[in-house]
């Protein structure tokens, strides 16, 4: 049986752009963009998970105003449910905290990055105006 993984997603808007992150040499899909977050801990509530998170990864404070989508995909090994929460900032300006790119893009160009497959149902969202 294949392990089921919670994962959370910050989809961070600020000036008409959206944070993206590149995932870290040495982790599963290496070298693919993402819209930052994490895994969920055992007892933990969504909302404080993205927060942590985003807290741990890029040094700020959000605020998870709405869960944009949730997609499950399956991997060859794992199972991932992966949440994003469209979200603002409260405090601080991001800053990649554990070595990975970051970058501030239009919702258009998104297409011009390589995401992992949950990602791609966000970004069909996010470009039908969400």
């Amino acid at each position: 049986m294949k392990k089921k993984i919670e994962v959370t997603a910050a989809i961070i808007k600020h000036e008409a752009k959206i944070l993206i992150t590149e995932r870290r040499g040495g982790t599963h899909l290496e070298g693919f963009w993402e819209f930052p977050g994490g895994k969920r801990e055992q007892g933990e509530a969504l909302e404080e998970c993205v927060k942590r998170e985003i807290r741990e990864e890029l040094g700020v404070v959000i605020n998870p105003y709405e869960l944009l989508i949730s997609v499950t995909h399956e991997y060859e090994t794992k199972i991932v449910e992966l949440y994003a929460f469209l979200c603002s900032l409260v405090n601080g300006s991001p800053a990649p905290l554990e070595g990975q790119k970051m970058r501030w893009v239009d919702t258009e160009e998104l297409s011009l990055y390589q995401f992992p497959p949950p990602d791609q149902k966000i970004i069909e969202i996010l470009c039908k105006g969400a």
